[in-house]
């Protein structure tokens, strides 16, 4: 199986699963095998660890994307138009963008930008995180810079939140509130009400709280509705044709599970569940011939013929664990529809270009055939 007829079909990825099953590895390596084809691609990633970024060359905090550099990526086989660029996402630089970009005037913005509340609070309001993932994904794929954009998601149960980000923005910015805490100017209960919230809040917290909170309230609730509606379209941007959602898991029963929630909130929401990759998988190894008396020399001495006994009883053993993954990658093909690409371990680790352009050969089947039906069983 291969992942080379959805990098040749699709223009969006996003890359689910648990913490600790390569999923920011399988982005970067499916980056770099699909600008190795020819297409100008970049990651959209949440936290690389430290040798991976260095590898990609990059850091946090930047105001672009950052491309490897044309001599490096040649090394690798990418040849223009082909490129790579990597984006360490900052939740806080595409909120501050998204706060320019919607506020009504330059005063505003910047008088949003600068409340205290928003610089402390804005990161604890239920789908603004995920927002941004959503806004930055949009926002690059409309631009039409790359011809493919690929999100890694936040390695945590709760990576397909973004999905989620307008229903929970709308819960926690709903109407009332907003009006709740923008000044009195009735007498009615919604004035006395505010009244209240003023004496309480100013008490606890410090006379200039309840203000900095009606000037973000004021400032943010006239937002709303543009963030809401931007919200409902990269969602619903997110069902079209040209997307794939790819699972990425091992083949322990946790990350399994895990993988299995992902797929079920996945068809819930109606969305393009693309492949799953089966990262660490001993499916590859399913290539290797068995050992036999073929490896003997036309006469044997009895050490040669003791230690092909002791060769075969840890191929068995081998072999069982193989044939063991094969049957699971089948019933998981079977089970999901979709289909289900094995990587293998790679005892040089994938946090180097080297590594990724390995994996990625994997990904898009250019590594040979996962496995072989005719290999003998055991």
């Amino acid at each position: 199986m291969s992942l080379a007829p959805l990098v040749d079909s699709k223009r969006i990825f996003v890359c689910a699963g648990t913490g600790g099953v390569g999923k920011t590895s399988v982005s970067a390596a499916l980056g770099l095998g699909a600008a190795r084809r020819g297409k100008r691609v970049l990651v959209l990633t949440i936290d690389p660890s430290r040798r991976l970024a260095e590898a990609l060359g990059v850091r946090q905090n930047t105001p672009d994307p950052v491309p490897l550099p044309r001599e490096r990526i040649a090394q690798l086989g990418i040849e223009p138009p082909g490129a790579l660029s990597v984006w360490v996402l900052d939740p806080k630089r595409v909120s501050d963008q998204t706060v320019t970009r919607l506020a009504r005037s330059k005063a505003e913005a910047e008088r949003l930008l600068a409340n205290p509340i928003y610089q402390r609070v804005t990161s604890m309001i239920a789908g603004m995180q995920e927002y941004t993932a959503m806004e930055a994904l949009y926002g690059f794929v409309e631009q039409g810079t790359y011809d493919m954009v690929i999100l890694d998601t936040p390695p945590s149960r709760n990576a397909l939140n973004f999905l989620e980000a307008p229903g929970r923005l709308a819960a926690s910015m709903n109407t009332r509130i907003i009006d709740l805490m923008r000044p009195a100017t009735d007498s009615g209960l919604m004035g006395t009400t505010r009244r209240f919230l003023e004496r309480v809040l100013g008490g606890v917290f410090g006379g200039d709280f309840f203000s900095d909170l009606q000037v973000f309230f004021g400032a943010f609730g006239g937002m709303f509705v543009k963030l809401s509606g931007n919200a409902e379209l990269m969602r619903a941007r997110l069902g079209e044709d040209d997307v794939a959602f790819l699972l990425v898991s091992s083949s322990g029963k946790d990350s399994l599970d895990q993988a299995r929630v992902f797929e079920s909130r996945i068809r819930e929401l109606g969305l393009p569940l693309g492949a799953l990759v089966l990262n660490r998988s001993l499916v590859p190894l399913a290539r290797r011939p068995f050992p036999n008396a073929s490896l003997l020399p036309p006469k044997p001495t009895a050490v040669q013929r003791s230690a092909l006994d002791k060769l075969v009883q840890l191929a068995v053993r081998e072999s069982k664990a193989i044939n063991a993954a094969v049957d699971l990658s089948l019933q998981l093909e079977a089970r999901a529809e979709v289909p289900v690409v094995a990587v293998p371990e790679l005892g040089t680790g994938v946090d180097d270009l080297e590594g990724l352009a390995s994996v990625s050969t994997w990904l898009l089947g250019e590594a040979g055939p996962a496995w072989d039906p005719d290999r003998p069983q055991s």
